[in-house]
């Protein structure tokens, strides 16, 4: 049986709510690589697609995969 070699990569992704009531998801480190679903948890599974088919195709055309720079977030209150 032939081992099929697997990596694990970590990526960052933005989850935001639009207008119209979706959770709009982007993996900005990878161009184009975006997504939505009805729910957050929707949203995580597509971009997670997302984001395999991305690497998959760039590891196809032997293309450098970025590597994970982690980002702190937080959100701040304002009060003006």
């Amino acid at each position: 049986m032939k081992r099929i070699k697997t990596n694990t990569y970590q990526f960052p992704v933005i989850i935001e709510k639009d207008s119209d009531g979706f959770f709009v998801a982007d993996c900005p480190d990878l161009v184009g690589c975006h997504t939505q679903g009805h729910t957050i948890e929707e949203a995580i599974t597509n971009i997670r697609d997302a984001i395999k088919l991305n690497v998959k195709i760039l590891k196809e055309d032997d293309k450098e995969i970025p590597q994970f720079n982690p980002v702190s977030f937080t959100s701040l209150e304002v009060t003006v």
